[in-house]
């Protein structure tokens, strides 16, 4: 039996189950990627699958709407795919447990998924009906979003005939989105030589976690507790005291999402060790009283490290690393001067990792005037180069300049107060969107983008309303039958 076989609309729940049984985070596409060709073979539908592994479905339009302008659907098959340290399932191969709480669809112990699952699914129920009125359909499913809109950027649309494209990768009911802010990836290579641990030393694991976490774009600006940079103010206020050598370190999974844990092994004489723990326990009290108002589960912890390592960071090593993460930006960094509450320009550090000769850590930044984002790379640059590093930059997209003369927009809110007697909420977004993309390759293409509820995204507590979903889906259905 299937977990969402009851739910309405049947159609969209089932191929959004179909989904979640196939492990589709990013870089991980291949299959998802074989199935939706495959959809489109079975039922004879024109498709493209390219080396990206984006896939293009074309479904000509139904009796009477030959006349009416094409529409392109757009969304992104890969999700942030992260799970709780206790989770058995291994996410590179295992399917989802999905579970229903009430009006709630989660997954348990990870991420769900439903960004952008759900656009994956609204398509495929589409493209897989015979009763809906539509014009001709061109469904556009990207790759690896999440990771700098890397399909999107690689995908031909010059066979495409549509002038206006619905992206639905927006997560609150009742807002179309009509601009948002571009981004890049930078990962900050830091140098790190190693030394013989020293005698008469033990090794410390600090670590933080119980973080709230979320998506880097959307969650930013409630300046929620950042894993990695809780670490390396923790290592800098310890530096200030003992002297020690760090062993390793990590936290994070994914660049644009808020990092929940990370931790750090250090080395430290064992004749300091009590003061040392000490220490950690006095700055674990302060900074949870700096975030008791917005983490309420953040833990922190030291414990004896029982393997034996034999080599360490030397001391300047160590230092480089720490000033480096005391000294790296991170959060909201402007707010919008136009936009009332709208972030814009931020920085995320998402995923730290120590590896045989240098720690990496991965930056997302994000901003909606692309000079600021130019300028916010530079400064990262800067930093990582005195301190003896180099950066690499990758998935750079633009941001998405709002349309005054948007049809579809203005269409929209007509049809939204029409269906629900209410107005829409017509909004931008800090996130980055695949829109700005595709007006690029398509000039002149009218966008909105739109979404049914989902809470908590690129976390273990992400969750999508039922009766939203149902309610966007009849929203998407009146207006493809528009004339």
């Amino acid at each position: 039996m299937r977990v969402l076989e009851n739910l309405e609309p049947k159609k969209v729940f089932y191929y959004f189950e179909e989904i979640c049984q196939i492990p589709h985070g990013s870089g991980n596409l291949d299959a998802i990627s074989s199935y939706l060709e495959k959809f489109a073979k079975d039922r004879g539908l024109f498709h493209i699958r390219d080396k990206a592994n984006n896939i293009i479905i074309v479904k000509e339009a139904t009796t009477g709407y030959d006349a009416v302008e094409p529409i392109m659907l757009q969304g992104h098959m890969d999700m942030v795919a992260v799970k709780n340290n206790d989770c058995d399932i291994d996410l590179e191969k295992d399917a989802l447990r999905l579970k229903i709480d009430g009006d709630y669809v989660y997954a348990e112990g990870t991420s769900l998924g439903g960004d952008d699952g759900i656009a994956i699914a609204y398509m495929l129920a589409l493209l897989d009906a015979d009763d809906i009125p539509h014009p001709r359909i061109e469904a556009v499913m990207t790759t690896d979003e999440e990771t700098g809109l890397d399909g999107a950027t690689a995908i031909d649309l010059s066979m495409l005939k549509a002038k206006r494209m619905l992206n639905i990768d927006s997560e609150e009911e009742g807002i179309l989105l009509t601009s948002c802010a571009g981004g890049l990836r930078t990962d900050c290579h830091l140098p790190v030589t190693f030394i013989d641990r020293p005698v008469d030393s033990v090794c410390i694991d600090i670590t933080v976690d119980g973080l709230m976490g979320g998506h880097s774009g959307t969650e930013i600006n409630k300046e929620r507790g950042n894993a990695i940079k809780i670490i390396g103010i923790m290592l800098q206020q310890l530096l200030s005291i003992f002297d020690f050598h760090i062993v390793d370190l990590s936290g994070g999974e994914k660049d644009n999402a808020i990092p929940t844990a990370a931790h750090t092994v250090v080395c430290v004489a064992k004749n300091r060790q009590e003061a040392f723990e000490e220490e950690i326990k006095r700055i674990a009290q302060e900074v949870k009283k700096e975030y008791q108002s917005k983490e309420k589960n953040l833990c922190i912890g030291a414990t004896l490290h029982e393997l034996d390592e034999p080599c360490v960071f030397d001391k300047e090593s160590t230092e480089r690393i720490a000033a480096f993460l005391m000294s790296m930006p991170n959060g909201v960094m402007a707010m919008s001067a136009d936009i009332e509450g709208l972030v814009e320009t931020s920085l995320n550090a998402g995923v730290m990792r120590s590896t045989e000769n240098e720690v990496v850590v991965s930056l997302s930044v994000r901003s909606a005037i692309d000079t600021v984002k130019a300028k916010v790379k530079l400064q990262i640059d800067t930093l990582t180069k005195i301190l003896g590093g180099y950066t690499e930059a990758h998935g750079d997209y633009p941001g998405w300049q709002f349309n005054p003369d948007s049809k579809l927009r203005a269409d929209m809110v007509k049809i939204y107060r029409q269906m629900f007697e209410k107005d829409v909420k017509v909004e931008a977004i800090h996130a980055g969107l695949e829109c700005g993309i595709m007006i690029s390759k398509i000039p002149g293409l009218d966008c909105v983008a739109y979404g049914p509820n989902i809470f908590d995204i690129h976390t273990t507590s992400e969750r999508l309303s039922i009766s939203s979903t149902e309610r966007m889906w009849n929203y998407l259905l009146e207006i493809l039958k528009q004339k």
